[in-house]
């Protein structure tokens, strides 16, 4: 694997409200423009506009907050996930590697010109509020979004832990908008989650890729052994999983992969062409594995699910992914801020670009939620409940097995997981026939 030095790789989908997914430290290396040659036209136009605002703008704007905003609009309008950071920004955006935040739990971005809900962080007010994947945020108590830039939506929903906020959202398949108060909150995030859904198939939930994912996710692999014994498959459940730290990404790939190509980036720069291979070692020892994807995956979440589609070592389930194929660096300014910069994009092993397509699941499921029928009460008819029916010879030597309403409960729950569950079990039973 390459591994890049003084400046940190971020692949998440959006903007954190209350959760930084990843920060940058260092000063990269300066590009040597001399030969470039400056457009004086255009600078020309840039001093003139400059001038007027200073001249004849209603209010008095000082220089530096002019040159700011001239920034800012100079990175937003490259892409939406370039920004620039100023000092307290920039703060914020280091002070967020402690795993511990203040906010709402929301990955955000903006969509014509409303702030677009990328997806809830599990275990957070938002989530727990209702707030879902492609909501549009149009008011912030009674202040409308429109016209806001990302950074101040941003922090006028950041306050006080304990605080509510009301917000206005516009959701498919709603005839009006829905008015949502959340509670404002300290959030504390853990990123992998597991637990045992029938013996012997394990589930494992990453909430979004932080440097301590990987080790993370190994550890709750190897309890799992150790309390279950071996496990006959697994699902990875990556949805509503916005993104995060790259490295992240390429260690959960890896634990799961023996050799071969991981993702690799290519951008203009030297060090933006990299690639990353896995090594020896799979966690699941060849085991079955299901990755759930939605709507809500992006980046990180695109990489892994792209090379476990490529590599064959695991099946896709679920709705098509996000479609961010981008990468962005850190880079410190001089001034104490810094620049959120996108210098590549990133591709799957067999040379896919996802960007602006997103992951095409193996296997599609919708997104619906299943309910129990009515029971009649009367017992269906079958051989066994006709009168004078032959015995089974069996019968004596072995006993019925024990009926559970684990998967009936858990197909109510989460459709989706149920059909990635029952995924794992076919493909158990091929494994031990082959």
């Amino acid at each position: 694997m390459t591994k890049r030095s003084k400046q940190l790789t971020l692949i998440a989908a959006g903007t954190v409200l209350g959760i930084t997914l990843a920060m940058g430290h260092g000063v990269v290396g300066a590009r040597d423009n001399s030969a470039d040659v400056l457009p004086l036209e255009q600078l020309r136009t840039f001093s003139d506009v400059f001038a007027r605002i200073k001249r004849n703008y209603v209010e008095d704007v000082s220089d530096e907050v002019l040159l700011e905003h001239a920034i800012r609009g100079m990175l937003s309008g490259l892409d939406p996930h370039s920004s620039y950071l100023n000092t307290e920004q920039f703060d914020e955006l280091r002070i967020g590697t402690s795993g511990e935040f203040g906010g709402l739990g929301i990955e955000v971005g903006m969509e014509d010109g409303f702030v677009k809900v990328v997806s809830p962080i599990d275990d957070t007010p938002a989530q727990r509020a209702g707030m879902k994947t492609g909501d549009l945020i149009i008011r912030l108590d009674d202040k409308p979004v429109k016209g806001l830039a990302l950074n101040d939506a941003v922090k006028l929903m950041r306050g006080k832990p304990g605080s509510d906020i009301e917000l206005t959202v516009v959701r498919e398949g709603e005839d009006k908008p829905l008015k949502i108060t959340i509670t404002r909150a300290i959030i504390q995030v853990t990123s992998v989650k597991t637990r045992i859904l029938e013996d012997g198939f394990g589930y494992v939930r990453i909430s979004h890729f932080q440097t301590k994912t990987t080790a993370d996710m190994l550890k709750a692999i190897d309890e799992m052994k150790e309390e279950h014994g071996d496990i006959k498959g697994l699902v990875l459940d990556l949805r509503n999983n916005p993104g995060g730290v790259l490295s992240a990404a390429v260690g959960v790939s890896d634990a799961f992969l023996h050799d071969g190509l991981i993702v690799y980036t290519d951008g203009r720069e030297e060090d933006s062409r990299l690639r990353y291979s896995a090594s020896q070692g799979d966690a699941l020892s060849g085991a079955p594995l299901v990755v759930l994807v939605n709507g809500g995956s992006a980046s990180a979440s695109e990489i892994v699910a792209g090379a476990m589609q490529d590599h064959g070592r695991g099946v896709v389930m679920g709705n098509k992914t996000f479609g961010k194929g981008s990468v962005q660096t850190i880079q410190n300014l001089a001034n104490g801020g810094a620049v959120k910069l996108t210098t590549a994009r990133y591709y799957t092993p067999s040379g896919r670009s996802i960007q602006a397509e997103g992951i095409e699941p193996d296997i599609v499921t919708g997104n619906l939620r299943l309910t129990k029928r009515e029971e009649s009460g009367i017992e269906p008819i079958t051989e066994s409940s006709l009168s004078g029916h032959l015995s089974n010879p069996d019968d004596a030597d072995s006993a019925k097995p024990e009926e559970t309403e684990s998967s009936s409960t858990l197909a109510e729950d989460d459709y989706q997981l149920n059909e990635a569950l029952n995924l794992l079990k076919g493909l158990t039973i091929l494994s031990r026939k082959g």
